[in-house]
């Protein structure tokens, strides 16, 4: 929002000099974002000036300038920078003649930019000066030629200050407004605040103009109707008409009043439709005037019909929607989108001298959508989205009319058509000592009342506190903790004392999120880097690692990502190949997050939506809870490039599958679960023969993941191997809590290696668990030392070598019982896979 400091001045007290710092130093004092300042750029003497003469002249560059005689002060005077009262510029427009009043920048001058202006020799002359366009003024965009004077409606004297003529001495501060504050798009609501934060007067425009009274003699009636409203809102609760006739079509928009238009960011049109802007930017209420000539007896507002079109005032035909809120004429036929923009068969004309004037208020809801659904944002349209004074249309609408009257010429009709069924606000109860327990604040009863009334509360006391009653631009102003925050708002948020709260004894992180913290710290610290990627993505992206039922959103940010992701390991794909193209070649990646696992035929969904400002009742939260598809906790791990880089004497070592392995056995650890791997068919998207299943559990293992490389060249610009792991957390964390505590032993352990023949094709998993099988509870631990294929074997078999650790609870284990229990496992090995001891 853009607020000109001089049009702020009329409805605040503001102190002379007022500098643009002052004022957002003001306005960030209760809780406005500084943007920057527009305008008050121009320094120097600028002035008016008369063209006497000028002389064409050709140049070897096919230009044709101008070496004019022009008079900056009247006659037998000095020029405003105390030089000759006639001078000689060179100007390469040539748009004027002679005799025009034109704005000159005498040397001295600093335009926007900065631009400093200076006698300067050119094309042969010395030219002491420079003509101006209206965007070197900083006035528009449009630089056709130099400003004529008189083509804006002004005839000033000769050396006449342009700066002040032209409001070049305004400047307007800029801040963003949150979509909670709407009634902020306005001076009005801008002078409110900056009286709230500085204790300065405020003075309501909207009291200074006098509606009729009257609600149904109007000229243009009105019937509102909604068949279907959104959220069981009525699209349109305001409705007021007014008409003036007899406005001159060719009167012009007064400098003042497009000077501040200007500043605030919106150009100039007309005279009438200038108005209409101007009374939003003051009031806040978005205005909109109809050719009463083109408009059908009478005005309605209802939804559109399926598939309705309408033409709007950009030119463009649009398909409407049935939640689409539009306005017809007196026929039925839709001719704008309420609150959005209105439709071309109405539009206001240089022609037009009959206007009907309409101030209304719209849902919210409803116009967001339209605006979204059409992508026609507009100035009204954001307003609407964040809620109108249902109480100001009337004011608006008098004050569009009175400057028709005063500045168009026209003739106001005294009727008006009034349709009004807003609400008001629900009062809301502030409990004795609100602000202190929420904030810690110290807030005295009459700080509170002041406060409250500056932002224009009405406040009563009551036995269990105060009553504040909301005023109707504040409907944000829900419950006690929203009162609280503007009075700590105003009274200053330097008033909070800053004090860190003491954590209450017996409570912090469950079981269940301390390993997950753990398994993230885990990763962290082997060198992956964690990512939030994107939840939707493509049914390719999803059929190539987890094809299955999927959630299909219905507006989906981007249409090509639709699908709710069963996996996390195309989005963890994307960003390796985001990297990549950014020349990180050796990227590990790994993210902890939710995904959508819907199950084949089941319907899923809900038409509950939980109540707003209060917490779902348990009953609603189940409800809710099981319409939903599971949305286990996944964590997946991306290694792309090489695990180790080239360097002098040592080459590359690209990841593989075994570099998933290891982040699997981390992860495991990280939750205190020992994990194994089953090779079978290859899951979709890995490699079938480098790829795993991740099992865990206690006597019964389930499978909690998948881990390997995925298939060559299914990465798209991702060239090498790609290893992947992805754990089901809530799966792993469940068996973690079967898994039996084992206490450490204080006895010694015995150890003893073993060595077997096997098939080559027999996995020694199935090796390595018949020998813990037939071992019994003295084998502690084995691991696989050695694979050995080749000599002294015969075709088709391998040597695995495993490392044994037996140990007993109670007692010191002898040779003998050791080997026993280890020629126990070797005898089920042998039944099992056809082991045999290697000689």
């Amino acid at each position: 929002m853009r607020i000109p400091i001089s049009w702020l001045a009329e409805y605040a007290d503001l102190p002379a000099g007022t500098s643009p710092e002052a004022l957002h130093a003001a306005l960030v004092r209760v809780g406005f974002e500084e943007e920057t300042v527009h305008g008050g750029e121009i320094s120097g003497p600028v002035v008016v000036a008369e063209v006497l003469d000028f002389t064409p002249e050709p140049q070897r560059n096919g230009r044709t300038i101008r070496w004019c005689s022009v008079r900056v002060a009247p006659e037998g005077q000095r020029a405003a920078d105390g030089g000759e009262a006639v001078r000689g510029v060179v100007c390469g427009a040539g748009n004027f003649l002679v005799g025009d009043k034109v704005v000159v920048t005498l040397p001295g001058t600093v335009l926007p930019g900065p631009f400093p202006i200076a006698a300067r020799k050119t094309y042969g002359h010395v030219s002491d000066g420079m003509i101006a366009s209206s965007r070197e003024l900083g006035l528009s965009d449009e630089h056709d030629g130099i400003l004529r004077l008189t083509e804006i409606g002004l005839d000033p004297e000769v050396g006449t200050d342009a700066i002040a003529l032209l409001g070049l001495d305004d400047a307007a501060v800029e801040i963003n407004v949150t979509p909670d504050r709407g009634y902020a798009l306005s001076i009005r609501g801008i002078a409110r605040e900056y009286g709230a934060s500085t204790g300065s007067a405020f003075r309501d425009p909207a009291l200074a103009v006098t509606p009729p009274a009257t609600t149904e003699d109007g000229s243009v009636p009105v019937t509102v109707e909604d068949a279907a409203p959104i959220r069981g809102r009525t699209g349109c609760s305001v409705f007021v008409t007014r008409v003036v006739r007899g406005i001159d079509p060719a009167a012009r928009t007064p400098r003042w009043m497009a000077s501040r238009l200007g500043l605030a960011g919106v150009r100039s049109i007309s005279l009438a439709v200038d108005i209409t802007n101007y009374v939003m930017l003051e009031l806040g209420q978005p205005l909109h005037g109809y050719d009463l000539a083109r408009l059908p007896a009478g005005l309605g507002v209802r939804r559109a019909r399926p598939g309705e079109p309408l033409t709007t005032l950009d030119g463009q035909q649009r398909t409407l929607h049935p939640e689409d809120l539009v306005i017809t004429g007196g026929d039925g036929r839709a001719i704008g989108l309420a609150g959005v923009m209105g439709g071309a068969t109405t539009e206001l004309s240089s022609t037009t001298t009959d206007v009907v004037i309409e101030a209304a208020n719209f849902d919210p809801v409803s116009i967001g959508r339209t605006a979204r659904r059409h992508r026609l944002p507009s100035e009204a349209s954001r307003r609407f989205e964040r809620g109108v004074d249902p109480a100001i249309a009337r004011a608006a609408a008098q004050r569009a009319v009175d400057l028709l009257v005063e500045l168009a010429g026209g003739v106001a009709e005294s009727g008006q058509t009034w349709f009004d069924v807003a609400e008001s606000p629900a009062a809301v109860l502030l409990p004795p000592g609100a602000v202190l327990r929420r904030t810690g604040a110290e807030v005295t009863e009459a700080e509170t009342v002041a406060a409250l009334e500056a932002l224009g509360c009405a406040v009563e006391v009551a036995e269990q506190g105060f009553l504040v009653q909301p005023p109707t631009w504040r409907r944000d102003l829900l419950e006690s903790a929203d009162v609280v925050e503007e009075v700590v708002r105003i009274v200053g948020y330097d008033r909070i004392p800053s004090t860190l709260p003491v954590a209450p004894a017996g409570r912090g992180l469950t079981r269940s999120q301390r390993l997950r913290r753990s398994i993230g710290t885990v990763l962290a610290a082997s060198g992956a880097v964690e990512v939030q990627s994107y939840p939707l993505v493509s049914d390719q992206q999803q059929q190539a690692v987890a094809p299955g039922a999927s959630m299909r959103v219905a507006n989906p940010l981007d249409a090509s990502a639709p699908l709710l992701r069963r996996s996390l390991i195309p989005g963890l794909l994307d960003a390796a190949r985001r990297n990549r193209a950014r020349g990180l070649t050796d990227v590990a990646l790994f993210e902890l997050g939710l995904v959508f696992q819907p199950q084949e035929g089941a319907t899923y969904g809900t038409a509950e939506l939980p109540p707003i400002g209060a917490r779902p009742a348990p009953e609603l939260l189940t409800r809710m809870l099981t319409a939903l598809p599971p949305q286990p906790s996944h964590v997946a791990v991306v290694l792309v490039g090489d695990r180790v880089a080239k360097a002098p004497g040592l080459l590359a070592e690209p990841v593989d599958w075994r570099d998933a392995t290891e982040a699997a056995v981390r992860i495991g650890a990280a939750a205190g679960v020992e994990v194994r791997f089953r090779q079978e068919a290859g899951p979709a998207g890995f490699h079938p023969t480098r790829s795993a299943e991740v099992l865990a559990g206690g006597a019964v293992e389930h499978v909690v993941g998948i881990v390997g490389e995925l298939l060559p060249g299914s990465v798209e610009d991702v060239p090498g191997r790609v290893a992947a792991v992805e754990i089901d957390v809530d799966a792993l964390l469940a068996a973690a809590e079967s898994t039996p505590f084992v206490p450490i032993s204080s006895m010694p352990v015995a150890t003893q290696d073993l060595s077997l023949v096997v098939g080559a094709a027999v996995p020694a998993a199935d090796v390595s668990d018949a020998v813990v099988l037939g071992a019994g509870a003295l084998l502690e631990s084995i691991e696989l030392t050695d694979d050995y294929r080749g000599a002294g074997l015969p075709d088709g078999a391998k040597s695995l070598t495993f490392a044994l650790r037996f140990r007993a609870p109670d007692r010191t284990l002898t040779a003998a019982e050791a080997t026993a229990a280890k020629e126990a496992g070797v005898a089920i090995a042998a039944v099992r896979t056809g082991a045999r001891l290697r000689e």
